[in-house]
């Protein structure tokens, strides 16, 4: 998620964002990489549980910006090199700059009920594209959502607002 986000950054996450709206393009999620990022590892409701108390760990747990939700069609990429989000080009200026909107062509329909997820630093970010033939796609369950990331809050010489 670099240069957005930083390995080492202190986020504020905020978990009643999606309560009342739905999860839109662009936003910064965390979520429970259980099921879609890791395929064949089910969440159960002891280990999310068990998360929320922090007795588990995080290993299970991604930050990654939504590029696509249900219904939305998401392809790799459109000729003037851009992704392309239901037929138009996306502007995305929050991708590490030298990084190309993606190495991988793809053209995907995202089903109600999923997310379409992609880091800002591309050409190392583990996301959505990798996941294209595995179980769920690389499509991530909305219900597995944790929160809006909102801030980096920590180093402090880095603290500001996650726009999305």
């Amino acid at each position: 998620m670099e240069s957005t986000l930083n390995p080492g950054d202190g986020l504020l996450v905020n978990r009643l964002a999606y309560k009342d709206a739905g999860i839109q393009r662009g936003d910064v999620v965390i979520f429970d990489g259980r099921g879609s990022f890791l395929p064949y590892q089910r969440p159960g409701a002891l280990d999310s549980l068990a998360w929320a108390l922090r007795l588990a760990g995080k290993d299970a747990v991604y930050v990654k910006r939504v590029i696509g939700v249900g219904g939305d069609t998401v392809a790799c990429c459109g000729p003037d090199g851009r992704l392309v989000v239901n037929g138009i080009p996306l502007e995305e200026p929050y991708v590490l700059d030298g990084n190309k909107p993606s190495d991988l062509e793809f053209d995907v329909k995202i089903p109600e009920g999923r997310l379409w997820v992609m880091g800002d630093h591309r050409s190392v970010s583990e996301d959505s594209r990798a996941l294209l033939g595995a179980p769920g796609g690389g499509m991530i369950p909305v219900d597995r959502v944790i929160g809006k990331v909102t801030a980096v809050i920590w180093p402090l010489d880095r603290r500001h607002s996650v726009e999305g």
